[in-house]
């Protein structure tokens, strides 16, 4: 078998090569701030056809069209646009984030399809985070206050505030902060808790936001007042009933002998029955007919 020139083999291999479309993307990584203008870039070279097909698809649950057949679909009509095979979408939303992936046709080369992906991560400022605080608690009872904001991209961390004074647990705080679920915990609240309690949300899209502060008041439980005062007048009773008792006793007891004593002295016993009489005259005359 002859062997090819190496020039002839270099331009055998250029030319199947070269046969190709080739896409890619500058920036594979995009993330922006909400209600602003996300460019995605995406780059294409072919060898022979000058007029490639371009697409661009969102993956998300399925893969749903953003730019097909040279026309955007309603959700993105009017506020999408295509340079060459680069895409703006204007106005993002969080709905707007996901993964998308521009993909170039070119029927005329060797390798007719290209594809490159980017990924958008809109980013998300601070929302009014919604607090959850009671208006009043009793005394030893376990709480836990509640602050979420459910629309801040990154996810927001918390920290809470009473008296417009923020809230560290140390070591020896009778609470627990939890700055990821925003969480506050007592295990047994006291009066000193009473005070204006508001948690603020926060991340690195924008300022921090706060909920309007509330009013938490630590009360006296009314049961165990009522508790307290039955168990007193309870005790009150049973000492009352245990001094009546003993003076009826004593009194019953007082009477008894005061009856026996009364009982003995005056009883005389009834004198003895008188003997018996014999008739003497009838007793002669029985001895008589007897003989």
């Amino acid at each position: 078998m002859k062997m090819l020139p190496p020039l002839l083999l270099l331009i055998v291999f250029h030319s199947h090569t070269c046969l190709s479309v080739t896409v890619s993307t500058s920036t594979p990584k995009v993330e922006i701030h909400e209600h602003t203008d996300a460019v995605l870039p995406c780059e294409f070279k072919t060898e022979k056809d000058q007029n490639p097909r371009i697409e661009w698809k969102k993956k998300g649950k399925g893969v749903t069209f953003v730019y097909f057949d040279k026309t955007f679909p309603k959700s993105y009509a009017g506020r999408a646009k295509i340079e060459g095979a680069t895409l703006t979408i204007h106005s993002v939303t969080q709905k707007d984030s996901g993964e998308y992936r521009c993909e170039v046709t070119a029927t005329e080369d060797h390798v007719n399809l290209g594809e490159a992906t980017v990924t958008l991560n809109v980013l998300v400022p601070p929302h009014v985070p919604s607090c959850e605080v009671p208006s009043s608690v009793f005394v030893g009872s376990n709480l836990e206050l509640f602050c979420k904001d459910k629309l801040s991209v990154p996810p927001a961390t918390y920290r809470w505030y009473k008296d417009n004074k923020a809230l560290t647990a140390t070591g020896d705080a009778p609470y627990s902060v939890d700055t990821n679920k925003g969480t506050l915990k007592f295990k047994s609240v006291s009066k000193e808790d009473t005070g204006m309690y508001r948690c603020e949300s926060s991340n690195s899209a924008g300022a921090p936001k706060s909920c309007v502060a509330k009013q938490l008041t630590v009360v006296e439980n009314p049961w165990n007042m009522t508790m307290l005062i039955a168990s007193a007048s309870g005790f009150a009773v049973l000492i009352l009933f245990c001094c009546i008792c003993i003076c009826i006793c004593r009194r019953r007891g007082c009477c008894k002998n005061s009856r026996k004593t009364k009982t003995t002295k005056s009883y005389n016993p009834p004198p003895p029955p008188p003997p018996p009489t014999i008739n003497f005259k009838h007793y002669k005359q029985t001895q008589s007919f007897m003989i």
